[in-house]
């Protein structure tokens, strides 16, 4: 007689719902696509949430950076501005969204997203929460009693909070140094980008023929959101500095924002004048960092940020300021220059050392090409993500359901 054996079941994929502020270009909304688009789809799904992008943010989807696979349920309440009646909405939606969905998961990015999402995710029961601090927002953006505020609705918030992700040791260092979580709950998961087109960029000269631009013209670069926390101002000065010396020298900055009006203008003010082109967002970033000599940022906070990388990985050396946790991303000296926040001077004197000697600029491109490819392809990126969540969704971190109450 033979035996019948029951088929095995197949295994339940882990049901994400990840929840991001909005999808405005930059970092933490290309890494909430790509977590989406490229987590593994046999053991994972995943339901993206996203509010509404600000005047003049640009839309990440809209440039073409993300699969065509990633599609937010939009809650427009969910956006930056705080705003009690928009932001109790938000959370009423999407409590009921993850209701819905049932996730096992929460995994929340940005500020506003961290606060609605993990209210939500332990409202409805999921069984982990995790949230990522894609920079450090605990100074820079605010004043003092806003700062302590916010500090205070962090460390609340970390009691609903299965694991906190920083993305640089910076960040992570910053998190327990301040008590926003215990250690044992903080993770250090670098940032992951696709830079396969950046890697695969043309030439410089090739560049510049494709843009109109003269193989002799030196040409330095910034990539960014028009805002105060850019301090493009300080990037518009320096460049000046060098213009005095190098009068041939040709600006590009790419991005837009609130200041734009303003900097368009100081740039004039300050001379630079026809030299300097603002360009907008734009969508072929690849040949923009390959027709540069060099990419500059002026910010006076940063997480770990993706002009950086990205033109690394096209083979362009940088000058950035140290800090947040760019000291992480850029190896001074060896991909380029880290320079002081608020110094035109240190900063112009760091441009012109690699506008003046090609074997250095050679160097620093090379090494930190094979630096970004190496640290912060996203396929690393899925890999430890992916291990992140079927961590979590092997034991049960759900904490007491008093802890909501703390909030």
């Amino acid at each position: 007689m033979v035996q019948e054996h029951a088929s095995p079941q197949p295994m339940r994929r882990i049901r994400i719902l990840r929840v991001i502020t909005r999808m405005n270009i930059g970092g933490p909304a290309i890494q909430a696509g790509l977590l989406t688009a490229m987590l593994d789809p046999a053991r994972f799904e995943t339901l993206l949430v996203a509010g509404a992008e600000g005047s003049r943010e640009g839309n990440i989807l809209s440039l073409g950076r993300l699969p065509s696979t990633v599609r937010p349920l939009l809650v427009p309440e969910l956006g930056r501005r705080i705003a009690p009646a928009d932001d109790l909405r938000a959370l009423w939606k999407v409590t009921a969204i993850a209701r819905a969905y049932r996730p096992d998961i929460v995994h929340t990015h940005l500020a506003k997203a961290g606060f609605v999402g993990r209210i939500a995710g332990r409202l409805a029961g999921a069984q982990a929460i995790v949230h990522t601090y894609h920079g450090s927002v605990f100074h820079g953006y605010f004043g003092r009693p806003e700062s302590a505020l916010y500090l205070g609705v962090e460390r609340a918030l970390a009691h609903v909070t299965s694991r906190i992700v920083a993305i640089t040791p910076q960040g992570s260092e910053e998190l327990a140094r301040l008590r926003v979580a215990p250690a044992a709950k903080i993770v250090e998961i670098p940032l992951g980008l696709d830079l396969a087109p950046f890697r695969d960029a043309p030439d410089r000269l090739a560049a510049r023929s494709l843009l109109g631009i003269s193989p002799d013209e030196p040409l330095v670069g910034l990539v960014a959101r028009l805002v105060p926390i850019k301090d493009v101002l300080t990037f518009l000065k320096a460049m000046a500095l060098v213009i005095a010396d190098i009068p041939q020298l040709a600006v590009m900055i790419v991005g837009d924002g609130e200041e734009r009006a303003r900097l368009e203008a100081a740039a004039v003010q300050i001379g630079l004048g026809t030299r300097c082109r603002f360009l907008g967002w734009r969508a072929d970033l690849p040949v923009l960092y390959a027709a540069m000599d060099v990419l500059a940022l002026s910010s006076i906070n940063e997480g770990a940020p993706v002009s950086v990388i990205e033109a690394m990985a096209t083979g362009r050396p940088v000058v950035a300021t140290a800090v947040g946790g760019v000291p992480d991303v850029v190896l001074d000296g060896r991909t380029g220059f880290l320079v002081p926040p608020r110094d035109p001077k240190a900063l112009s004197a760091a441009v012109s050392a690699i506008l003046c000697d090609r074997q250095v600029a050679d160097s620093f491109g090379k090494e930190g090409r094979r630096n970004a490819l190496a640290r912060f392809d996203a396929p690393r990126l899925v890999a430890d993500i992916e291990r992140l969540y079927a961590s979590l969704a092997a034991s049960d971190t759900r904490g007491p359901s008093e802890n909501v109450a703390r909030l």
